[in-house]
């Protein structure tokens, strides 16, 4: 019974790290009960097929449109849409007879909806309300007889769908917050475990590569879960002070633990290039030399210290009894002081200091997340690692979150929501006509497809990915939808039921799998027409035809409307990204001269936003299925040296903290140089992604930054000292990225040592 209790808690914790805060599950949940509330409802007064299917679909939308954080604008939000859904069934119902205008209305709703987005989350919606309710007149074919009965459907759907956020799934976003907390908790779990697969392993082992692209990914799903944290903390936390200190304690964590499987994979593959665990670096980098005699020697231990690590995480099932938490901590702290470093080379010694600091960053993130608890046994390490995390949560809040580092950006000729809203609007008039001469009684499949692959994007390469995932999810579910029709007959309630799990799969895989998504929205559409008695082959056919076509009338639009080519796109956020790096050295740098400021890790999550943004516009590049094969492999390696940077710049910022005010080492002449010649080669290499290589700026390789310190090791404590060594190697690893960018860009690095 105890193994299976264990093997169960094991399974159940993998689900939540699966999928953090529950969101998905919650947003696939909330849309099912809905939608089951309103067909029982409407079940019970006996209402046709056609009004059964409006309610469904309005319960689907007002429960999917919805996204803000707060329940109070959630509220609103519904309230505001319920005339909004009324004078659009009414609308929509009074047209259907009247083909031309009801298209030539439908078009102008689709420019409007996308138009007022501008005016922020509520417009949005109701906006995806009104288009998605005059597609539900179209779909359905309602007609100005049965006003009563559809205003009675968007009534008890939307009645439904508030009842189920606000009373049966109820969740509030500080319980949102902590549900996240937990899951990055558990990633970050996973992270050591593979980490631990990694060192137990060794070199040599077989399965060696699989568990580097396991540890790969770990890290990845890691800074995910960072990310959805930080999007939750402004609406998650009472007040700015708590929202910084458990933002900084994340961070803290997050990058503590990479650069820990950063110098593993360093000691296991000596002489090897691994900089960064991004996925984008060549991975036949990972070929290094035997590991040191002394080093291999020390695995062992290494192995048992990081399952010590685990273990003091509290989650998973690496969880040895009679293991004492505080003796872990008081332990790993130690080495963070060079105290009982093993006898091994330095890069060993460096892996044991970044236990040392990832045990720090624990303890902060664990203080952040539930406050103070009672210090048992503390060594003065560890006592001393609760005073300094509990000091900097308690100091003045910064001025604001992320947001507040994010560099001006320059105001567009024309806003993002009037380009796509007259994208949008000119491909959803191309794919009425088209549609009309595909299919009279399906034309708006087309007009619902450009309107859906436009969602998310901004060029025309995003647009062409978003397309083929969108046909491919569209050919599987038309047959999947045939093969459920034959097995299910005439059987409504089971089509019902399928459709409401079409409706779940739909939701819970959107933020996972566009191409899935897709899928689950053709079975439920195919169980639909179940309902309605007009499923046949040639139906579905006409769906795929439809959805092709609606795919090309928005690249057509997108490609003739005041178009953002893929280059464009990606050329703007790799200088909002390059702008963000230079801000956090800026930054980092002069707090090593003396300068108070800010926290430096909100500069360091505006990087990685600005990043996160740039790899998913990227994505038309380095897509495998791209014929741009040369493109592809530049592509990949500017993602994999900003990646680079980036970490760098992030460790950067982690590290200077650690540093003493008193130390000061940014004051040294040397480093001076060094710094101004790295910030001149970083607006260099701006200004060249900005006017894209035109005036021929020769970048400059200097000496070198220094590899210690200005300070002797009796005017400070070990840890200040093996800290400011790390700030050192950081900034030449950031240096050593900028000028590998500059050459991958075709600029001239001019040796100026």
């Amino acid at each position: 019974m105890q193994r299976a209790r264990t093997r169960w808690t094991h399974v159940y914790d993998r689900f939540l790290a699966s999928d953090p805060g529950l969101i998905r599950l919650r947003s696939a949940l909330s849309t099912v009960g809905a939608v089951g509330l309103t067909l029982g409802a409407l079940a019970a007064l006996d209402a046709p097929v056609p009004i059964l299917v409006t309610g469904a679909l309005t319960a689907m939308v007002s429960t999917a449109a919805v996204t803000e954080p707060r329940p109070r604008d959630q509220a609103l939000t519904l309230a505001s849409g319920v005339p909004v859904a009324l004078a659009v069934v009414a609308v929509g119902s009074a047209l259907a007879p009247h083909r031309v205008v009801a298209d030539v209305v439908f078009v102008l709703l689709i420019f409007a909806a996308l138009y007022i987005r501008r005016l922020g989350p509520r417009a949005t919606t109701l906006g995806v309300f009104a288009f998605q309710l005059f597609f539900v007149t179209q779909f359905v074919n309602t007609r100005v007889e049965q006003l009563p009965q559809l205003f009675l459907a968007v009534l008890v759907a939307f009645a439904s769908s508030a009842l189920v956020r606000f009373a049966v799934l109820r969740s509030s976003p500080g319980r949102t917050l902590a549900r996240l907390q937990r899951a990055f908790g558990l990633r970050l779990g996973l992270v050591l475990d593979a980490l631990i697969d990694v060192s137990e392993g060794g070199p040599q082992a077989s399965h060696g590569e699989r568990a580097v692209s396991t540890l790969r990914r770990s890290t990845a799903r890691l800074h995910t879960g960072a990310l959805m944290v930080q999007n939750q903390l402004a609406a998650g936390t009472p007040d700015e002070r708590t929202a910084s200190a458990i933002q900084r304690r994340v961070a803290e964590a997050e990058t503590a633990v990479e650069r820990l499987a950063v110098l593993v994979l360093r000691v296991l593959r000596p002489g090897t290039d691994i900089d960064t665990l991004s996925g984008h670096r060549t991975q036949a980098r990972l070929a290094g030399s035997a590991v040191n005699t002394l080093d291999a020697a020390t695995l062992p231990v290494l192995v048992s210290e990081l399952r010590a690590l685990r273990t003091a995480i509290g989650t998973g099932p690496q969880r040895p009894t009679g293991t004492d938490p505080a003796a872990v901590h008081n332990r790993l702290l130690g080495y963070r002081g060079d105290k009982q470093l093993p006898d091994a080379s330095p890069a060993m010694q460096d892996v044991f200091r970044s236990a040392g600091d990832l045990t720090r960053a624990l303890i902060g993130l664990r203080l952040a997340a539930d406050g103070p608890t009672p210090a048992v046994r503390d060594t003065p390490e560890t006592a001393r690692s609760r005073e300094e995390s509990t000091a900097k949560d308690a100091g003045p809040a910064n001025a604001g979150l992320a947001e507040k580092a994010v560099p001006q950006q320059p105001v567009p000729r024309v806003r993002p929501t009037t380009r796509t809203a007259l994208q949008v609007a000119t491909g959803s008039a191309l794919a009425v006509v088209g549609g009309e001469l595909i299919s009279p009684q399906r034309w708006y499949w087309a007009v619902f497809t450009c309107w859906v692959v436009f969602i998310s994007t901004g060029s025309t390469g995003e647009i062409l990915v978003r397309g083929y995932r969108r046909l491919t999810g569209t050919v599987a579910g038309v047959a999947a939808g045939l093969a459920l029709a034959a097995l299910i007959g005439d059987a409504p309630w089971l089509a019902f039921t399928l459709a409401g799990l079409s409706v779940f799969g739909m939701y819970y895989t959107l933020a996972v799998s566009y191409t899935l998504m897709s899928f689950f929205v053709t079975t439920m559409i195919g169980m639909l027409y179940t309902l309605l008695h007009t499923l046949n082959p040639g139906v579905l056919v006409v769906r795929i035809e439809e959805t092709a076509l609606g795919i090309a009338c928005g690249l057509i639009a997108a490609l003739l409307v005041l178009p953002v080519r893929t280059r464009e796109r990606t050329d703007q956020l790799l200088h909002d990204a390059l702008e963000r790096l230079r801000a956090v050295l800026s930054q980092s740098l002069a707090r090593l001269g003396g300068e108070s400021g800010g926290d430096l890790l909100d500069p360091a999550r505006a990087l990685d936003a600005a990043l996160e943004s740039l790899r998913l516009s990227a994505q038309p590049l380095i897509t495998p299925i791209t014929p741009l094969r040369s493109r592809r492999r530049t592509a990949l390696c500017v993602l994999g040296l900003l990646e680079t940077a980036a970490f760098h710049a992030r460790s950067l910022a982690a590290t200077v903290e650690l540093v003493p005010a008193g130390l000061r080492i940014g004051a040294e002449p040397s480093l001076v140089n060094e710094a101004h010649r790295i910030d001149r080669n970083l607006a260099a290499l701006i200004s060249q992604v900005a006017l894209r290589g035109k005036d021929g700026t020769t970048l400059v390789r200097g000496p070198g930054i220094p590899t210690q310190p200005a300070v002797s090791e009796g005017e400070a404590r070990a840890e200040h000292i093996n800290a400011t060594r790390r700030v050192l190697r950081h900034l030449q690893r950031v240096d050593e990225s900028i000028q590998g960018l500059a050459r991958t860009l075709h600029l001239h690095v001019r040796d100026d040592s």
